[in-house]
Formats: C-alpha cells, structure tokens, sequence
C-alpha cells in the first residue's frame, strides 16, 4: 500500500453518489463530451455578440422552457439557487424551476471538485513582519498555508521514503513571496526561484534585502550632485546610467565629479546571500521556460555551474497560481527530472493555456464560429497543436476518438469564481458586460464592424451561422462605467486618441464620431429589457465553468497516474480557504 493511501482527499467530487474516483472520471468526461448545453455555455457564447443577431442568443440558445423562470428571478436569488439551494426544496417551492434545468444544476454540481478547506496543521506560523512585506491579505493567506503544506508534505515524504529534499523550485516565483517564507525560520528551506521577468526578480530581491534575507551593494555618492542630476532628467530616466551621464555633463559636472557619483541602476548591484548551515536560503534563475527539462535552470545553481549531473540533488516543484502551461511544465517536471523526487503545483490563468488537440473534426450542434477581432490578437490556439498544451493525459486527449476540448472562452469562464460574488459585485459586471454588448450592436448598425457569414449560406441568420468582428476596447477609466453614455463616450476617446489604435481611429470618427447623446440613450432603452437575459446567461456560464475546472485539474491528475513507472502516488486537495483564494487546488506527485 502506497504510504500516503490514507489520505482521504485523491479527487473528491462534490457529490458523494459515485461508487469509485475512477467512476467519478468515467461520468465527468461522459458529460464534457456528450452535453450540447454544456458545451455551448463553456465555450459557445460570445458576449460582444449578444445582440447583433435577431432574436439574439438567449432565445436561440437556451432551452426554451427555461426562459420565463431566468428572467423572472432576480440575479442573486439565480445565483443561490444555481450554488447554494437545497434543490429538493427548490423543486417543491411555489416557483419550482423546470425539471430540465434542476437536473443541469443537479449535474454541474455533482461534478464540481469539492472546495471545502482544512487548514494542513492546527496551528501555522505566523508571518513576521519583515518576511510579510509587500503582502496583501489574499497572498498572506495563501503563504501562510502553502508554506506550512509544503512543510508538512516534506516532513511526509521523508518519513515514508527516507528522501530529505535538498531544494524547492518555484516556478514562477515573482516577487518570491512563497519562497522568502520557506527560507525563513521555521522552514529554513532551500529555494531556487524561477521567474521569466527580470523587473519581478529585482522586485524580490530588493524585498529579500529588506527582509535581512540578503545584502545589498553599498553605494558611496555625492547626493547633492546626485539629486542635481536627477531633476535635470525625466523620472523615466532615472535608471538609464548613460542619459543621467549626459545630463551631468549638460550641468557642467566635470568627470572627476562624474566619477565619484555610482550611476548604476539598482539592477545592476550586486546582491551578496550569505549561505549559512542550518538556515534556508534563496537563489534566482531568470529565464523562460519552454518546457519541463530544469537541466538550464539547475546548472546555474550554486555549487553546479554548468553541470549537468543530478544525483546529489533532490527537489520539489512548487507553485502558487503558476500561469498557463506553466502548472503544466511544473507537474511534467515530475516525469522529465531525475531530480524532482515531488510536484505541488496550485495552477491559475487557464485561460493562458495553449491547445493541443486541434479544431474538431466534427460539428456539435450549438457550435459558434470564434471571433476574430477587429483590433485584436486573431486567437489561433487551436491550430498551433502545441504538445505541452491543454490536455496532459492521454485519456482526454484520446477520450471519444476526438479527445476533449475547452477553448479559450471556456478556460477563462473558469476562473470567474462565481461563489464569491456579492450582489454589488455582481451587478456592477453585469452593466460592464451589457455596454459592451449594446456597443457591439451600435458598431455593428454604424458600420464600423460586420456581420459574418460562416458555412453554406441559408436563407435565415442564427447566432450559429454568423458572427461580427468584434472591436476589443479593453478597460476604460472607472468614470465610464457610471452610465452607458459615458462608457459610449469613453470609447470612443479611447479608441479615436490611443496610438494602440491608430490604424482604427478613422473608421471610429467617421462613423461614431457624429452620435448623440439621444440616439446612445435611445440604444439604452431599447436593449434595457434584455439585460436579464444577460445576467442571466452570465451566471449560467460561469457556474457551468466550475466543470470546466474540473476537467482540467483532473486531466493534470490523470497525467500523473499514467505514469506509474516513476510516480509512486498523487492526488488533488484544497489548500486555501476558497473565499479567500478560490484557486485553491493543489496538484500533488511523488516520484518512487
């Protein structure tokens, strides 16, 4: 019996009815793949199209005995019903939703992993004040409890298998928040941080120098002189050694003065860590990492300068909320290092995943044509067939014959964390997602973007046989979302003076340039009416996505497990109180 076989979290879906994990697997990819519904609100809707086509997506799309009970109940009442309703009381109450959707609700959350949380030790360490530097409340919470995971997991492992771990890589450690914890008493850990940003590695170090993890160069300058310097130049120059060079000359500072003055930017010091026996400490790896080989990143570690050779090391990969493929690259590491002897990576950012099964060779019923926007990346994911890319196992890749897709409308729906929306929240999103819906619309009849026919042509137009391109906007400054005419306004500024898109501002003036404050009040109160069918929409989305994180930490899993050559176990448990964190899952490996 594997050591770790008492621990009860492996996979644990919501719902208690299935017989086995492996039963749990069988149903959940039955569903992904079979359900039309689910697949066409994790994936299928396109917000910036909710209105260009008649009679729009929520009656051609949702089931049509669904639509009076959506729109005559109120967002939040939707949303406890679709979350937090005993459904057997639901379904007996005065306004019983219709049994078709009960059953969806039902099915959604019985295959939702179960996000309930149980601190790894009674009592965890509290953060110093010098280690929780630059921390908010969120990540305090997520480092206190992963640092004392990783801790007790290390304790673990080296009870059942007598392996001590002599470093922990943080795949993607930005400001090192994770890492200054477990190198400090009383985890005394040896951290490498890998991180592909330079700024967020000089960003930790400053806070390593200011936490008493490390010394920082001493500069010996002249601050008269030096300050002259400074507000001789823009503050965007106040690291560029050579435009602050010119601008002491310009002053008439001569070279010996010049000389006496470090100009260096702070990048450029030297931080000096002091490596002392029975203390952790830290070391930085600055690069960005394609894939799960870590033969770069250890042969610049200290004591292994341009060796290769990993039989005197033994390490765990770690990470909180790494980005896309790089959870994926931290789980591979377990199959592709000798030297990472465990995994326990808390993934995040789906939507950065890229795809590596391809388009579908096959049409579902409600599938939609992707947007391709006017003004934006054209979004090829499924095309580029990327190896390291969403799905890991082979069981989804291969699932069915066609193997299992989410694309990148449905990857990131699943970081919405539905649960935590308050009614102020929530609202406030859905007026943020409505303008940009009736927005789409007015370009669309100003003509500033098209329709989009796709497939062979037929003589009615359905949300399933056209689109538009679409104008990505992005944000815009808190005051344009206090009405729809100022968010009207504010685009059009946006649009008509960024040099982002300059290439657009034409067309923009030409055809947006002469509305009114009446004709954008008269689109308002046209499309007032539907903003329910929105909201409502919305929340179906997301709630259905809670699966679509299901998939993926299972196929992460099922990586794992198809490994049983080298990996000795693994399982999936909540490491973070999900009001806090809701990306709380934390995928675990351990190598035999």
């Amino acid at each position: 019996m594997s050591p770790f076989e008492t621990r009860p979290e492996r996979l644990l879906p919501y719902s208690d009815e299935f017989s086995s994990v492996e039963d749990y697997v069988d149903q959940l990819l039955s569903f992904a793949a079979d359900s039309d519904l689910f697949r066409f609100l994790c994936g299928g809707v396109h917000i910036l199209d909710f209105f260009t086509t008649d009679p729009g997506l929520f009656v051609a799309a949702v089931p049509k005995e669904w639509q009076d009970y959506l729109l005559k109940t109120e967002p939040m009442a939707f949303l406890n019903f679709l979350m937090r309703d005993d459904l057997a009381s639901a379904a007996s109450g005065p306004c019983p939703p219709p049994e078709s959707l009960l059953q969806y609700v039902k099915d959604i959350r019985r295959f939702s992993l179960r996000r309930s949380f149980r601190p790894s030790r009674p009592k965890l360490p509290v953060l110093p004040r010098h280690v929780a530097l630059g921390m908010k409340t969120k990540k305090v919470h997520e480092v206190t409890h992963f640092a004392g995971y990783i801790d007790r997991l290390a304790e673990d492992i080296a009870q059942a298998t007598g392996v001590e771990f002599t470093h922990f890589v943080d795949f993607g450690s930005g400001q090192n928040y994770l890492g200054r914890t477990l190198a400090s008493p009383p985890y005394n850990k040896h951290v490498v941080g890998v991180e592909s940003k330079e700024a967020n590695m000089m960003g930790a170090k400053n806070l390593d120098i200011l936490s008493g993890m490390a010394e920082g160069a001493k500069r010996v300058r002249n601050k008269k002189v030096y300050h002259r310097i400074l507000e001789a130049v823009d503050p965007s120059l106040h690291n560029d050694e050579e435009a602050l060079k010119r601008a002491a000359k310009e002053l008439g500072i001569s070279d010996e003065d010049i000389a006496t003055i470090d100009l260096r930017p702070r990048k450029e010091l030297e931080t000096t860590y002091v490596v002392e026996e029975g203390k952790g400490s830290i070391e930085y790896v600055v690069g960005r990492l394609e894939h799960a080989d870590l033969t770069p990143v250890i042969s610049q570690l200290r004591g292994h300068e341009g060796r290769v050779q990993q039989d005197d090391l033994s390490m765990m990969a770690i990470s909180i909320h790494s980005c896309g493929n790089l959870s994926h690259y931290g789980i591979r590491s377990l199959v592709s290092n000798p030297c990472i002897r465990a995994v326990a990576i808390v993934g995040c950012c789906y939507n950065l995943l890229t795809e590596k099964l391809g388009p579908p060779t096959y049409k579902p019923p409600f599938s939609r044509p992707t947007l391709q926007p006017l003004n934006g990346r054209v979004v090829r994911e499924s095309e580029r067939r990327d190896p390291q890319g969403f799905p890991m196992s082979e069981r989804l890749s291969t699932y069915g014959g066609e193997g299992i897709r989410l694309n990148i409308t449905a990857r990131m729906m699943a970081c919405q964390a539905p649960q935590n929306w308050s009614e102020e929240e929530s609202d406030a999103f859905f007026t943020r997602h409505f303008y940009r819906a009736v927005l789409q619309k007015i370009f669309l009849d100003k003509g500033v973007i098209s329709k989009i026919f796709h497939g062979q042509e037929v003589d009615n137009e359905t949300p399933f046989n056209s689109s538009t391109s679409p104008v990505i906007i992005g944000s815009l400054r808190k005051k344009c979302y206090s009405s729809f005419r100022e968010y009207v306004r504010g685009a059009i500024t946006k649009l008509t003076t960024n040099s982002d898109f300059v290439q657009y501002a034409q067309v923009i003036q030409e055809k947006m340039g002469d509305i009114t404050d009446e004709e954008i009040a008269r689109y308002e109160e046209a499309f007032r009416h539907r903003k329910r069918e929105l909201s409502a929409v919305w929340s179906l989305m997301a709630f259905s996505a809670c699966v679509v994180e299901s998939l993926i930490v299972t196929d992460r899993w099922l990586f794992l497990r198809e490994h049983p050559d080298l990996v000795q176990d693994c399982w999936v448990e909540t490491v973070f109180d999900y009001r806090e964190s809701p990306r709380n899952l934390v995928v675990v490996g351990i190598k035999k």
